[in-house]
């Protein structure tokens, strides 16, 4: 049975490189929402009606062939804890795979996700963070638009496979082995 790793966490807080890490260590394969939402803008563009309908199919035939290969995966994802649509959407990825979601919440301060905003990596990898003054304002404004940290107990009580980790002062492979050895990969 194919699982799905989950990590969220807010902008830049290093989503993309503890997956990686995750990816390396384990041979599990992996996509990052960005994958979907940059691919979706290039042929259509960023706001066109087609854009979140493409972005979707290209998450949901994703997921389908994992399940259909009993393959795991790891995806990247900004959950917006305020935001009921982001609630029913990780519901409807817990149905698909069965059960088998284990959600890695990643947190860290402001101040590094600002400056993790603007890393090499993470510009060579996410087209649509290149503009790091528009993304940087992105950053910013959705701290007060929506809540990115979860509350204490809020998803353990519905998800038994979870874990929070402040990875401010850890590296992507340092996280990545907790995440590792808690969901046993």
């Amino acid at each position: 049975m194919s699982k799905l790793i989950l990590i969220t966490g807010a902008q830049a807080v290093g989503k993309m490189t503890v997956a990686e890490a995750i990816k390396e260590k384990t041979g599990i394969s992996m996509t990052m929402n960005h994958d979907s939402l940059d691919l979706s803008a290039k042929i259509f563009g960023w706001g066109h009606p087609a854009h979140k309908i493409l972005s979707k199919d290209i998450r949901m035939a994703t997921f389908n062939a994992a399940i259909s290969t009993n393959s795991d995966l790891i995806f990247t994802y900004v959950w917006a804890f305020s935001e009921e649509e982001d609630w029913n959407y990780v519901e409807n990825i817990n149905k698909i795979f069965d059960g088998q979601l284990y959600i890695v919440e990643l947190v860290t301060d402001l101040q590094t996700r600002l400056d993790r905003n603007k890393t090499q990596h993470r510009l060579y990898n996410k087209p649509s963070k290149r503009n790091t003054e528009s993304s940087d304002q992105e950053l910013i404004d959705s701290v007060d638009k929506y809540r990115l940290i979860s509350t204490e107990g809020e998803v353990d009580k519905i998800y038994k496979n979870y874990i929070k980790i402040d990875n401010t002062n850890l590296t992507p492979q340092e996280t990545a082995d907790i995440i590792i050895k808690k969901f046993n990969l």
